[in-house]
């Protein structure tokens, strides 16, 4: 069975677009104007969970499989950024001053720009890390901001492919059940779960509606009528809760809650529209991204913490839509140059568990 290029072009995007929020979010609050940002969001990880259940079957044992290794590198790639974040602070005392450092922490929230650096190993963040309880790395405050996305999509997979392999003629009731939870959550916010509870329930709901999906495509009629309908849902959002909701989409998103839900509408009607559309015949950069899209995303967390280097001492002499596209594009570049050195971490530690493997065994 040949690759399907448009998932790998679909992901592509959604990596380069994951890249450009953060780009905005993180070290560009000190530059970008908040609607730019805002607009960012239109394009955002819900487009992930969607091409996952396109690509999702009901084979238990594959599934499974697939996250022990998606685990395994994981822990590969937090061990390395682990001994990367510790060897940076203590370097990067023997080149800048404590207080340099700490005044640059500072930018990031961290616990450092108030108190001594701390020049042991925290073994208990590394730990914690394993665990997926996200802790954070100091020196790449942007990796562990991204890496919410990586336990839903534990959960949400292990709970998608039983429902797939179990019921899957009542598919369509645990959509419902799916989206009669999240209407249940926002119409009664103290019902509201901590955790990732309420995450589970709006990604569900589009992991199974794209499953179904699979295979098919938006009759040609039906596509004005979903536009439609995206820009009725954005009408009446804007009209009940007031146009300052748009500069509180992100705090709606974390967890999703019925602005940010309306705002993905149009991302996921896209991608549903070009779906078996939209041929893509030819490996291209952004195909590559999407095949290699885990580590594109573990790459960026690390490239976007570094552009903070570049964004403080340049916001001040240029055009903030300048500077906006500079970083951008040396962000896009630095996560290709990290992302090709991380795979071949990720094949080094994956060497060193089959050699412990072959001891052990003997």
């Amino acid at each position: 069975m040949n690759r399907d290029l448009y998932i790998d072009f679909a992901k592509g995007l959604a990596t380069l677009s994951i890249i450009f929020i953060h780009t905005a979010f993180w070290s560009g609050q000190f530059y970008i104007p908040t609607e730019v940002r805002v607009f960012s969001l239109v394009f955002d990880v819900a487009l992930f969970y969607a091409l996952s259940g396109i690509t999702s079957g009901n084979n238990i044992e594959k599934t499974l499989y697939r996250l022990l290794k998606l685990q395994i590198t994981y822990m590969i790639f937090v061990t390395f950024l682990f001994f990367l974040d510790y060897f940076f602070k203590v370097f990067g005392l023997n080149f800048f001053s404590l207080e340099w450092l700490q005044k640059f922490y500072s930018t990031f929230g961290s616990k450092y720009a108030t108190t001594s650096i701390s020049m042991e190993p925290q073994w208990q963040n590394l730990g914690n890390w394993y665990l997926h309880q996200y802790t954070n790395a100091d020196t790449f405050p942007v990796v562990m901001g991204s890496f919410w996305y990586l336990k839903v999509y534990f959960i949400l997979t292990v709970f998608g492919v039983l429902i797939l392999r179990f019921f899957p003629k009542h598919i369509n009731w645990f959509i419902g059940i799916c989206i009669a939870l999240t209407l249940l959550f926002n119409i009664f916010p103290w019902f509201y779960p901590t955790g990732q509870v309420g995450y589970v329930a709006f990604y569900m709901a589009i992991f199974l509606i794209a499953n179904r999906m699979r295979g098919k495509k938006v009759p040609t009629k039906m596509i004005p009528v979903l536009y439609g309908i995206v820009a009725a849902a954005l009408a009446w959002m804007f009209w009940y809760y007031g146009t300052e909701i748009f500069y509180q989409i992100n705090k709606n998103k974390f967890p999703p809650k019925i602005p940010y839900i309306i705002w993905t509408l149009f991302s996921l009607t896209t991608l549903f529209v070009f779906y078996n559309r939209l041929k893509i015949t030819k490996e291209s950069f952004i195909t590559y991204i999407g095949k290699n899209a885990i580590f594109f995303y573990f790459a960026q967390g690390i490239s976007s913490s570094l552009v903070y280097f570049l964004v403080v001492p340049l916001k001040e002499n240029m055009p903030w839509w300048i500077l906006m596209v500079l970083i951008y594009a040396i962000n896009i570049i630095l996560a290709f140059i990290i992302s090709t050195g991380l795979k071949k971490v990720d094949n080094f530690g994956w060497r060193i568990l089959e050699f412990l493997r072959k001891k052990t065994a003997s």
